[in-house]
């Protein structure tokens, strides 16, 4: 016990060794809740997904500095990571659960006619929306567009007219 105190210190009180010891462990920790928390956990951006990524940074980064016990940070952390996978998972089994913690999709143009009201929400301009057709559509007027959406992740869909 005396080894591991010597190693990775205790409280606010650490050597910059013993911080970077902390750091160390802290990595593959990190590493570990986010392969337990899946591959989507840090790629999907939806608000779910963000929660995970800026709680684990939040907590995770006390253990490294002292701020916190060391244990105890650590298994806040797991209770994170569970929390999420929870949460993923009754949001496939429940549509309304689901909704709850990842959003819907809003349509924001529809048989050339921007709808106003839900740019508005989505605090999107019709600069925004000429954007997006030119990147994700490759498609330079809303002619060709027949629907644009703000998905649940917040990037914008477009789905072209028939040809």
């Amino acid at each position: 016990m005396e080894l591991l105190v010597e190693i990775f210190g205790k409280g606010k009180d650490l050597s910059p060794l013993q911080m970077g010891m902390r750091t160390v462990l802290v990595f593959f920790i990190c590493l570990l809740y986010i392969r337990m928390s899946g591959k989507r956990s840090f790629g999907m951006h939806m608000p779910l997904d963000n929660v995970i990524t800026i709680l684990l940074g939040a907590i995770l980064s006390r253990a490294v500095v002292g701020a916190s016990p060391f244990i105890a940070t650590i298994t806040s952390g797991a209770v994170i990571v569970i929390l999420y996978r929870l949460c993923s998972g009754l949001s496939v089994f429940s549509k309304l659960f689901g909704r709850l913690v990842k959003g819907r999709e809003m349509i924001i143009y529809k048989d050339g006619s921007m709808q106003k009201k839900n740019m508005e929400r989505c605090m999107v301009t019709e600069e925004d929306m000429q954007e997006e057709i030119r990147i994700n559509a490759n498609i330079d007027t809303f002619d060709k567009v027949k629907e644009m959406y703000v998905e649940r992740n917040g990037e914008i869909s477009v789905v072209k007219k028939d040809a």
